[in-house]
């Protein structure tokens, strides 16, 4: 009997804060990190009686860059409808949505699949809506497990979200993290949004099912409440192992929703698919009408794609694969690079030092990359100075970290003692010879041939120790050669 097969069929929906000043339908701010609860709140987006909504024209835009990026076609015309459900967050009862009339529409983004090939992910929809509040549990000992009292913060009530769902043509875990990480990528290039994945700007659901080898299909299971890459993975790893198991043991899947426990690595029942009741068009808001000049005015403001820009950095520049892709994670980390290789850097040698140095400090001081003291004008020149020999790597790194604390590069140079032009020769000899008799019986291994690669290398190392690491790698090689010759005669 042919072993069955079974074959994931995933679709991704993924919703996204836009970056505006203020929420979609009302004037309160969307900045509201680290207020109190319930003080960016009015009768528009706590839903009072009588309350008018007022679409934020920065929404539609950030709408139509997202879906630019995504090639989706920009909708001429639109509407919002009201979704009708009752639950504690969402005290309009209904909430406010483009859905099926969407703002951006038929897109797509190649990944590679699981085999190393180019594969097209077809999305379906951008559409916009507003986000609801937040529930907080406490109980009388402080822990969210056993909660006695539950509360609502409307703070995040009416932010602006794009929800971008794909069509079911992800086929793995694997699959799924590459596309929401390119598009991801795609969208905070755009401008549309921070995507900050900490601050909760970006949520995924998963759409998982299995196809059979004997031709059976299992019901869509609806998988919620990851908030990360790894989460993601983890979550769709597990319902596809779920559902095999299921059906091979002649089960049947329900179409339902289940929440992702990351603590404990399971999916867990929520409640079974349930259907909203029909959509109204809203009345309070217009049909939402978008020009072709709108249109052209966006995509004239979108920057070269990650892409691309990796592309070109490879081709033109001469960066390995490896630093291209980290360099354009980030739009802010790759202007920083292309201003450094403008001010007369060696990209590959600026495209290294980037990846590392810099942003290692970014990391380590948590600070975005335009804030650290070393602009890229002053990277250039250090990195300048190390192509001419006048600084060695090593010393260069010392005088890297004394500019994040604010000196020039000048002043750095002085305060840590740096001699440009590395050590004399007469002196680099001499500190060779003095370095040779102090070590006889590594001496004695180099003349009798026992491990004289190494040995050498080791004498090397005490007098770079011994010159702070400001003489030339060559011109210590030369001294030491020289120390040696006389005494392996």
């Amino acid at each position: 009997m042919t072993a069955l097969t079974f074959t994931p069929v995933i679709g991704i929906e993924i919703h996204i804060q836009l970056k505006t000043k203020s929420k979609v339908f009302c004037a309160c701010s969307a900045d509201y990190a680290n207020d109190p609860p319930n003080s960016h709140i009015c009768p528009v987006c706590t839903g009072l009686p009588g309350s008018m909504p007022a679409l934020n024209k920065a929404v539609v835009r950030q709408g139509m860059l997202a879906g630019l990026v995504l090639n989706c076609a920009v909708q001429p015309t639109t509407f919002f409808f009201r979704k009708s459900y009752y639950y504690p967050d969402l005290p309009k009862g209904f909430q406010t949505t483009q859905s099926d009339l969407p703002i951006a529409a038929s897109g797509w983004l190649e990944i590679k699949d699981d085999e190393g090939r180019p594969k097209r992910i077809r999305i379906n929809r951008l559409h916009l809506e507003e986000d609801v509040g937040k529930l907080h549990h406490s109980a009388p000992d402080g822990r969210l497990e056993g909660a006695d009292a539950s509360y609502v913060d409307y703070n995040r009530s009416g932010l602006p979200l794009a929800e971008i769902v794909s069509e079911p043509d992800v086929s793995s875990a694997r699959e799924a993290v590459e596309y929401v990480t390119a598009l991801r990528r795609r969208v905070r290039y755009s401008g549309a949004s921070d995507v900050d994945l900490e601050k909760g700007m970006m949520r995924f659901d998963a759409n998982v099912s299995m196809k059979c080898s004997d031709g059976r299909w299992g019901r869509k299971v609806e998988v919620k409440n990851m908030n990360s890459f790894r989460a993601l993975e983890r979550a769709i790893e597990y319902e596809i192992a779920r559902q095999k198991k299921l059906m091979e043991e002649g089960g049947e899947v329900l179409q339902e929703t289940r929440h992702w426990n990351d603590a404990k690595g399971v999916t867990t029942a929520s409640r079974v698919k349930e259907f909203y009741r029909k959509f109204i068009v809203e009345p309070d808001l217009p049909p939402l009408v978008v020009t072709p000049e709108w249109i052209e005015e966006a995509r004239a403001c979108l920057p070269e794609m990650p892409g691309e820009k990796a592309l070109r950095y490879v081709k033109e520049m001469g960066l390995s694969e490896v630093d291209a892709t980290v360099l354009t994670d980030s739009l802010d980390v790759a202007r920083y690079f292309e201003a450094c290789v403008a001010a007369g850097a060696n990209p590959p040698r600026a495209g290294n030092w980037v990846r590392t140095e810099v942003l290692r400090a970014v990391n380590e001081r948590r600070v975005n990359v335009d804030e650290i003291d070393v602009r890229p004008q002053a990277l250039a020149e250090l990195l300048r100075r190390v192509d001419d020999g006048r600084l060695s790597t090593t010393v260069a790194k010392s005088v890297f970290e004394v500019m994040l604390e604010g000196f020039s590069l000048d002043d750095a140079a002085k305060t840590i003692g740096v001699v440009e032009g590395g050590v004399g020769a007469d002196a680099l000899e001499s500190l060779a010879r003095t370095i040779l008799e102090a070590n006889p019986d590594v001496v004695a291994d180099i003349r009798s041939g026992k491990d004289t690669a190494k040995k050498v290398k080791f004498l090397r190392g005490l007098v770079m120790r011994e010159t702070k690491g400001q003489a030339r790698p060559d011109e210590v090689t030369a001294a030491i050669d020289a120390a040696l010759a006389p005494v392996l005669k």
